[in-house]
């Protein structure tokens, strides 16, 4: 199982659950469109309309941010610790 931190922001979709769990999936992709499956919605708030990940969100990869790996295709294997960051900024 893939374990998914879900940000405050997020946790209206998932029943207000903190973490959730994704069976196997082949990248990140697969995963976000797993996690649409069971949390309708939640695709739409991280990705844009042509499917790519939203500028203000970040996702890592056990720590590692994915655009510094493959992005979007970044790998994933069992047992991994995906967690979705939206970005803050300030002024």
């Amino acid at each position: 199982m893939i374990k998914v931190l879900v940000p405050t922001q997020l946790q209206k979709l998932t029943g207000g659950k903190s973490e959730v769990f994704i069976s196997e999936c082949c990248d990140i992709l697969s995963l976000i469109d797993k996690l649409n499956e069971d949390f309708p919605g939640i695709k739409n708030r991280i990705c844009d309309e042509g499917g790519n990940i939203r500028r203000f969100v970040n996702i890592f990869l056990n720590g590692e941010d994915i655009r510094f790996l493959e992005k979007e295709k970044t790998k994933l294997e069992n047992e991994c610790e995906i967690s979705i960051v939206p970005a803050v900024s300030g002024g």
